[in-house]
């Protein structure tokens, strides 16, 4: 893909999924990519992908919850590459439960890993994006960062924060001037391992939510996905919508307003039984 030769952008998430679909994209289109991930084995694959296109690559484990980790990660990249030109923040796990029936803990866990994670990933790069006179945040939120259904307040609320977060950041940075673009990702049904690698409260069962995502609402593959979040950032896109099923769900939202939450509350007891 065009206009990402010679830029250095970072992956976080890289080990799997969308993540390790970006960096292999941004490798074969010319980038040098730093990626990192906690888990440590699927970040060697993305690794080792990556160099046998022969395209220079960093790879540290990162738990993207601790801050000062992040911001002597960032100095590090910085010191090894020259540069910052982008930031994928795109780590993230799942939770479902009831708020009734969650823990403070399990709700805390998700709002430090996706929603924390993207603010401690931007704030610690945007410097070095600033610095670089081409700067770009890509903060990866979800369809449900666009509207919220029951089981999943948890994931809910860190992904309508990082919207909002994202959203903010990209007036900043317009109205002072920065050479920063922003950009915001709402991925529909992807086929990862999130709903496998997904935790859960009490009673649910984690083993067939995951199997009833996969047959039913994974309907985009991962490089594909990375292909639509690459060229909504060569674009310059605020909001980057990931399949048809994300585009008709935001349609339905915007059309019905606070409506959808009757339609979408029915639809999911029928597709995702005694899950929540």
């Amino acid at each position: 893909m065009e206009g990402f030769a010679g830029k250095v952008a970072v992956i976080t998430g890289a080990g799997s999924g969308i993540g390790r679909a970006l960096a292999i994209e941004l490798a074969r289109s010319g980038a040098k990519v730093a990626i990192s991930d906690v888990n440590t084995e699927g970040l060697a694959v993305t690794e080792e992908r990556i160099r046998s296109i022969g395209a220079p690559v960093k790879a540290d484990r990162l738990d993207v919850t601790e801050r000062e980790a992040f911001e002597l990660y960032a100095d590090e990249v910085k010191a090894h590459f020259g540069k910052v030109n982008q930031i994928y923040n795109n780590a993230g796990i799942a939770f479902a439960g009831d708020v009734e029936v969650s823990s403070y803990k399990d709700i805390e866990r998700v709002m430090d890993v996706d929603f924390w994670g993207v603010v401690n990933g931007t704030k610690a790069f945007l410097p070095h994006l600033i610095e670089s006179g081409d700067g770009h945040v890509v903060n990866v939120s979800s369809v449900f960062g666009l509207f919220s259904v029951p089981g999943q307040a948890a994931y809910n609320a860190a992904k309508f924060a990082v919207r909002g977060f994202t959203e903010a950041l990209r007036q900043e940075m317009a109205q002072a001037k920065r050479p920063v673009k922003v950009t915001t990702v709402h991925p529909g049904g992807i086929k990862t391992g999130i709903a496998r690698n997904m935790s859960a409260a009490e009673g649910i069962d984690v083993e067939a939510l995951a199997k009833t995502f996969d047959k039913k609402l994974a309907s985009t593959s991962p490089e594909k996905a990375a292909q639509v979040i690459l060229d909504g950032v060569r674009k310059n896109k605020a909001r980057v919508l990931i399949g048809n099923d994300a585009k008709a769900l935001d349609a339905i939202v915007r059309l019905t307003g606070s409506g959808y939450q009757r339609l979408f509350s029915g639809v999911i007891a029928k597709a995702l039984p005694n899950t929540h």
